[in-house]
């Protein structure tokens, strides 16, 4: 619930667009409105949705509890100098409106006292949804090029036959009589107000007399989900998504948690990627390194590209194809192509002779330069 010091700064009959006379059935239909509107799961990465809703819900916490409108409307009235405060009190500083407060209630937003005053009845704070993770296993070409597609996992929902109330249907919960709704017990320590969930209610507000069969009172069931996901071109293997708004419910009013989709990436037959470029191993003969060649090489996309082989080529020399890499435009990768020198591992008579003959045409060693080395 926010701060006694927020009544006098915000008009929340203005949040919720209701005149200041509304009646509770009115502010009730103006809130579920504009909740459904704003909330989370109807606006998917939209802070600025996010923001007007967890407006709405503080609004509705304070004018949408009868008592605590009441306070909240004498607050107002009375203006900084006697709004919301309780008790005994002299005269404020200054000549100005007696100060009828106490300082355990000034404090007591220090340690937790979610309510307006101690015993006043209340509406618990809003508790945001919990986090959750899932897994995707992608093709490496579905990386590559990104690709719409789905989770599934099993989390807690609000329940499909109470809709979240935790009260058989066709039953309420009452409000929580050893806490008045408020959620939470104070323990007065003299000069200061501790407070600690409510036990009777697990800090609900309310008390739910006749359980839902099918959530036992929770309000809550495991059930299965599936969520699409937007993978983005390019995504690594390792990598989180984050999917906001998309994990567990919120209770109270509050947000929900987000999804976080972590990306596992297949291997491929001919393929390998080092961040944006896209790497590939290709054979040539002797003859094609020594004399050059024009070797066709595949593609990520499916096509090919002629690649030119310059004669004198060693084995593990390493070619860019601009553009064929990963992404798109002109942040796109390269296609990085190693040629590897093949040597027959069986030769035919004819192909033996053929060998030696060039061997014998070029008597100079290769390894000339060890010689020195080897002497000393």
């Amino acid at each position: 619930m926010p701060a006694q010091h927020e009544w006098l700064d915000t008009d929340f009959y203005k949040v919720l667009g209701v005149p200041k006379d509304a009646s509770e059935k009115d502010i009730t239909k103006a809130y579920r409105k504009l909740a459904r509107e704003y909330h989370p799961d109807a606006n998917p990465d939209n802070v600025k949705a996010e923001n007007r809703f967890k407006e709405i819900s503080a609004a509705y916490e304070v004018i949408g509890d009868p008592e605590t409108r009441v306070e909240y409307d004498e607050t107002r009235r009375l203006g900084p100098m006697g709004g919301g405060f309780r008790g005994g009190g002299g005269a404020a500083s200054g000549g100005g409106a007696p100060f009828t407060g106490d300082i355990g209630d000034i404090l007591g937003g220090l340690f937790g006292n979610r309510g307006s005053a101690a015993g006043a009845p209340g509406r618990p704070s809003p508790e945001s949804g919990d986090d959750l993770e899932a897994q995707l296993h992608l093709s490496f070409d579905d990386a590559v090029a990104g690709v719409t597609t789905s989770v599934h996992l099993t989390s807690d929902a609000p329940c499909s036959s109470c809709h979240g109330s935790g009260s058989k249907p066709g039953t309420s919960s009452s409000t929580c009589g050893r806490c008045a709704g408020r959620g939470v017990l104070d323990d007065n320590q003299g000069f200061f107000s501790l407070s600690q969930p409510c036990p009777s209610c697990a800090g609900r507000g309310r008390v739910v007399s006749d359980p839902c069969t099918s959530c036992q009172g929770n309000g809550m069931e495991r059930r299965p989900r599936v969520v699409k996901v937007r993978v983005p071109a390019g995504v690594k293997d390792g990598q989180r998504i984050k999917l906001k708004g998309r994990g567990g419910p919120g209770r109270n009013g509050g947000i929900h948690g987000d999804l976080y989709v972590v990306v596992s990436v297949a291997s491929h037959e001919l393929f390998g990627r080092k961040g944006k470029n896209i790497t590939l191993s290709v054979p040539i003969s002797f003859a094609e390194a020594a004399l050059g060649a024009n070797v066709s090489v595949p593609t990520i996309d499916g096509g090919s590209v002629t690649l030119k082989v310059p004669e004198g080529t060693p084995t593990g020399k390493t070619f860019r194809v601009k553009g064929k890499g990963v992404g798109a435009g002109e942040k796109r990768g390269d296609l990085l192509v190693t040629v590897e020198v093949t040597v027959p591992a069986k030769l035919t008579g004819a192909q033996r002779d053929a060998i030696e003959t060039l061997g014998n045409l070029f008597p100079d060693s290769p390894r000339s330069h060890l010689a020195s080395e080897m002497s000393d």
